[in-house]
């Protein structure tokens, strides 16, 4: 929780009036900060500062360590639903024989079956690029053998020395 923004709890609230909401929902309405800390005090809880954009600004009475207790929670339990993607990266050449691109797809196979998302990257050597176009003949022509298990989710591009396609298992 370090990225959010500074809490104000207790003696740190400035204000003078503040609107002042109890632990159960009561409103208290416009009352004195003093006034609002005794009552928070009273009930054994901290008073935090909830809206100081509102006119008056706007404090809750509440236990504060509860509060960030249930929050870190409910983070950690949405972390864990999240769902990663593992993006597995194979290199080719425009040279390659095609004993070594079956070797290749082998692999692919295995990575798309598995879920996960495959790169293909074809490096273009000196005079290679000049002529990008075999470097996408070759990444469509390794689609065609991977199609059955595969969805091609960008058309190969040429980037830099690389022309890359992405590839993503198919919806069962």
């Amino acid at each position: 929780m370090s990225k959010e923004k500074q809490v104000y709890l207790n003696e740190d609230i400035r204000a003078r009036e503040v609107r002042c909401i109890g632990d159960d929902g009561e409103a208290y309405g416009i009352i004195s900060r003093d006034e609002a800390l005794d009552i928070a005090n009273k009930a054994g809880l901290d008073l935090v500062l909830i809206s100081a954009d509102a006119k008056p600004p706007v404090c809750k009475v509440m236990d504060y360590g509860k509060f960030r207790y249930q929050q870190e929670k409910k983070l950690k339990e949405a972390r864990k639903k999240q769902k990663t993607i593992d993006i597995k990266e194979i290199k080719l050449s425009v040279k390659i024989a095609q004993n070594d691109i079956n070797y290749k797809m082998k692999h692919a196979r295995n990575f798309l079956e598995e879920g996960k998302y495959v790169r293909f990257r074809v490096f273009l050597r000196g005079r290679e690029m000049g002529s990008p176009e075999l470097g996408v003949e070759l990444l469509n022509n390794v689609f065609e053998e991977i199609k059955d298990i595969g969805d091609k989710d960008k058309e190969p591009k040429f980037e830099g020395r690389y022309v890359n396609m992405l590839v993503t298992p198919k919806k069962s």
